[in-house]
């Protein structure tokens, strides 16, 4: 699905002076280049903090720590997500109230949070879901209504720019905190895990760097419940390389849906995915909706011509065996479920050109066909 090999030769003396620069140093854990890389990441962001952490799923679970909720507090999210949303809620004894999403950008559907608040809501986390921003002036503004904390899960999302009537922000910074996870495949990735929470909150920044290690607020002395969660130094220096070339990454992702869009756009067979006009979408992936019943049949078809293709998600969250609740069922959310049927994602990375993808449609227009 994504070109990593291909993506690090354009880079490999950066990266591996920048390696060997770390071994050398020694300062493996919490060196440097870890405060480098935050440092450059809050600027490149607007963000006035950068808590670098292992991996995106400890993001969302140390976000959740430092606010405070409690067992049966009850967090609003998406039922069409990458199983980590979910998880960090149950993991902490909260309660995830689950909702649909909206049928053109598969984000959460605003007015079913509307329609899911109760007395014990505590917190929503909207996904920003294959590189596109939710509808955060909605949410921000349901929140603010009824005292709610928002945590956006923009793991899918960096560098991606939500418009609104005040301007521009970058994903994960419009919320009380935001999550980011530098997973490989992601469009800034390491070479291992890793992950980062962002938030313009002095206090909560301060709670956040001392649950990431140990509780620990000074050597030894650990003044609350915390978890070992650390970007080590390595990952921190090839994401310090790759930062300056995320823009340009995101570009040559948005080239590459506009050349599927071009040749795929008018088939009736599939829709090509929605752009928001209030946000920039960064293609994390390039997900179809393959209609009347050809989505499995052109999955088998492309994976035995050797195209990497994948479906993201096979099964909504409501009806995962870890996460069935007798609160939900089949049917109880049409739309994430209707979409699960149908979605498939092609390959996206930067390495994608024009060849590749016109070989790329031309088998998914010769099997419908």
């Amino acid at each position: 699905m994504v070109d990593l090999h291909g993506q690090y030769l354009r880079i490999k003396d950066e990266i591996d002076r920048e390696v060997l620069n770390v071994i050398e140093s020694t300062a493996f854990i919490n060196g440097p280049a870890v405060k480098a890389f935050q440092e450059d990441l809050e600027a490149y962001l607007g963000v006035r903090h950068v808590i670098p952490c292992a991996n995106g799923t400890d993001a969302l679970q140390v976000s959740l720590m430092a606010l405070g909720l409690k067992p049966g507090d009850e967090v609003i999210t998406t039922t069409f997500t990458f199983i980590a949303t979910a998880e960090v809620i149950a993991l902490l004894g909260l309660t995830p109230v689950l909702v649909d999403i909206d049928p053109r950008s598969f984000n959460i559907d605003l007015e079913a949070v509307r329609r899911s608040i109760t007395p014990r809501t505590r917190a929503i986390i909207p996904v920003h879901l294959f590189g596109q921003c939710a509808d955060m002036d909605g949410i921000l503004r349901l929140a603010r209504e009824h005292g709610l904390y928002v945590v956006e899960d923009a793991a899918q999302a960096i560098g991606s720019t939500y418009y609104d009537a005040e301007g521009s922000h970058k994903a994960g910074t419009m919320g009380h905190v935001g999550c980011t996870s530098f997973f490989p495949s992601k469009n800034l990735g390491c070479y291992g895990d890793g992950g980062a929470v962002f938030t313009n909150d002095d206090a909560l920044a301060a709670t956040l760097r001392v649950i990431v290690n140990h509780g620990m607020t000074r050597r030894y002395y650990h003044d609350l419940v915390g978890v070992n969660s650390r970007l080590d130094s390595i990952q921190a220096a090839i994401l310090r390389i790759k930062l300056p070339h995320l823009d340009g990454y995101n570009a040559a992702r948005r080239d590459a849906a506009d050349r599927y869009d071009a040749l795929l756009g008018r088939h009736p067979k599939v829709s090509v995915p929605f752009r928001s006009p209030n946000t920039s979408h960064t293609f994390h992936q390039y997900t179809l909706l393959v209609h009347d019943g050809y989505r499995d049949g052109l999955l088998e078809h492309l994976q035995s011509k050797g195209i990497p293709c994948a479906i993201y998600y096979p099964v909504p969250l409501h009806l995962q065996k870890a996460y069935l609740d007798p609160r939900y069922g089949q049917g109880d959310f049409p739309v994430a479920e209707a979409v699960a049927a149908e979605c498939l994602s092609l390959p996206m990375h930067t390495e994608l050109d024009a060849e590749q993808q016109e070989y790329i449609a031309g088998e998914i227009k010769a099997f419908l066909a």
